[in-house]
C-alpha cells in the first residue's frame, strides 16, 4: 500500500484582489493541479479532478465556471458544481463533491493550509503511452 502524501508547508495561493468576482485561477503544487474561484469576498479552492472521470475539469486555462458564472462546470461532460461547497448538482456525478482544499485566510491573503492530504499525482496518458511503446521495442 502506498502512503499518501501530505502538504508539509503552507503555500501562498492568492490575494482576494487577484481574482475578479466570478472568475478563477489555476496552479500546480507538488505536481497536483488545483483551481480557486472567487465568490463574494471568499475564495474556494479544489483539486482539478472531476469525481466522475478523474479528468481535469477545464479545457482552457483558468476557465472553470459556467457561462452565468454561478457554478463550476466540467468541460468534459457538463456536470455542474456549487462554488461554495463543491457539490455536484447536475450531471453523472450528482451528489458527489469536488475535493476541497483547506485554505487559511489572513486579511486579504489566502494560503493553502499545511498538513492536508494530497490527491494522487495525475498520470500523463501521453507519457504512459510513449513508455508502453518503448517497452514493446
Amino acid at each position: 500500500m502506498v502512503a499518501s502524501a501530505c502538504l508539509e508547508n503552507e503555500i501562498p495561493l492568492c490575494s482576494l484582489n487577484d481574482i475578479e468576482e466570478g472568475h478563477s485561477i489555476e496552479m500546480v503544487i507538488q505536481d497536483r493541479p488545483l483551481f480557486a474561484v472567487r465568490k463574494a469576498d471568499a475564495i474556494y479552492a479544489y483539486w482539478n479532478i472531476c469525481p466522475h472521470r478523474g479528468s481535469p475539469l477545464n479545457w482552457s486555462p483558468n476557465q472553470f465556471l459556467s457561462i452565468d458564472q454561478q457554478t463550476i462546470q466540467c468541460a468534459f461532460h457538463g456536470a455542474l458544481f456549487e462554488i461554495d461547497s463543491g457539490l455536484c448538482v447536475l450531471g453523472p456525478c450528482s451528489g458527489d463533491h469536488l475535493q476541497a482544499i483547506d485554505l487559511h485566510q489572513s486579511g486579504q491573503d489566502f494560503t493553502i493550509s499545511a498538513g492536508q492530504e494530497l490527491p494522487p499525482a495525475p498520470v500523463s496518458l501521453r507519457a504512459q503511452a510513449l513508455a508502453d511503446l518503448e517497452d514493446k521495442e
